[in-house]
């Protein structure tokens, strides 16, 4: 039996530790929510080099991992908005990024073609900014020694490669569709 799936099956575990953190989080159990996405932050990168290093990538894999990575830092966002622990306007610069993100590969799909799902570099910046900062937030809330300026710092740095990260993606897909439109009709994919 192959080991091709297991990438995707870390996708899929990703994206049901969701819930359950969210969850956690509702109930003040710092302690829980913290290794919950402690996990769910850990098997981003381990699927990655998985699939990279075993040649395990999938069309199915490079969809999931998007998707699972959204669907944590959003459903954990919103979460912290419920509990009073992340500010309304970070959350929502958060979802909207997202939000244009996904209309944009829609977009794409529909109107010119296929999209091959690319994380840019900022991309994957702004991921690991925001994966740091709902540790921070959750760290804080669960142990008061950790240093509230880290917090801050890292909710700056969240909004703002959020933010430069959506741009990026919005001028980047922009440009490839703008090339794909103008390339004679026999060459188009």
């Amino acid at each position: 039996m192959k080991a091709r799936w297991i990438p995707n099956a870390i996708c899929v575990l990703r994206m049901l530790l969701a819930g359950p953190v969210a969850v956690a989080l509702v109930r003040g159990d710092y302690s829980l929510t913290l290794a919950l996405f402690a996990v769910a932050a850990a098997s981003d990168g381990l699927d990655g080099w998985l699939a990279k290093t075993f040649g395990w990538t999938s069309r199915l894999g490079k969809i999931l991992d998007p998707i699972a990575d959204k669907l944590l830092v959003v459903t954990v966002i919103v979460t912290l908005v419920f509990t009073g622990l992340v500010p309304l306007w970070l959350a929502l610069t958060v979802v909207l990024r997202d939000v244009v993100i996904v209309g944009g590969a829609m977009a794409y799909h529909f109107l010119i073609g296929y999209v091959e799902g690319l994380p840019t570099g900022v991309s994957k910046l702004n991921t690991l900014v925001q994966l740091s900062f709902v540790l921070a937030v959750i760290g804080a809330a669960a142990w008061p020694a950790v240093p509230r300026p880290l917090v801050t710092a890292l909710g700056a740095a969240t909004f703002v490669t959020t933010v430069v990260s959506g741009l990026d993606y919005v001028l980047t897909y922009a440009r490839l569709a703008w090339r794909e439109s103008h390339r004679p009709a026999a060459q188009r994919r």
